[in-house]
């Protein structure tokens, strides 16, 4: 079944190197502790999840690494651009996530920042293992393969 994408949520950031770099075997969507010059930063457009991930550290889930661009108009009363924030989610799911980190020997990496319907800022996270370089190669072939398929389709041979 094909999902509607919901007119009112607006993406952030984007970390597109993440299916190159993943097999990404499952998402989570989380919620996000922010300071409020770090909202009014992420309205602007300012932030970079591509080099940060999601680590369980002590009973919580932790985004590490992410850069939320400074918000000039707070003065000194601003933000860390790259300080630890915390996750939200249930302890089900912390679990699940612990557990696939520790035993199983996946990563957890930020995928999508957007905000959604109701104004929120949330993170898709996936639950990934890392590819090796041949199945880096395959996922570019075939990328080529489909462009140049779909170049023959559109020329009519």
């Amino acid at each position: 079944m094909v999902q509607k994408s919901d007119p009112n949520s607006k993406l952030i950031a984007e970390n597109r190197r993440a299916r190159f770099d993943y097999h990404i075997e499952e998402d989570l969507e989380v919620g996000i502790i922010l300071a409020g010059s770090e909202v009014k930063s992420l309205r602007q457009g300012g932030s970079n999840i591509a080099e940060s991930y999601a680590s369980v550290e002590g009973g919580e889930l932790w985004l590490i690494n992410s850069y939320i661009a400074p918000y000039f108009q707070a003065g000194i009363w601003g933000h860390e651009e790259r300080r630890r924030r915390k996750l939200l989610v249930s302890k089900r799911e912390l679990s699940r996530l612990w557990s696939a980190t520790a035993r199983e020997g996946m990563t957890l990496v930020p995928v999508r920042m957007y905000f959604n319907a109701r104004g929120m800022v949330k993170l898709k996270i996936g639950i990934a293992k890392g590819k090796k370089l041949a199945d880096k190669r395959e996922t570019s072939a075939k990328r080529d393969w489909d462009r140049q398929k779909a170049r023959l389709l559109k020329q009519g041979v």
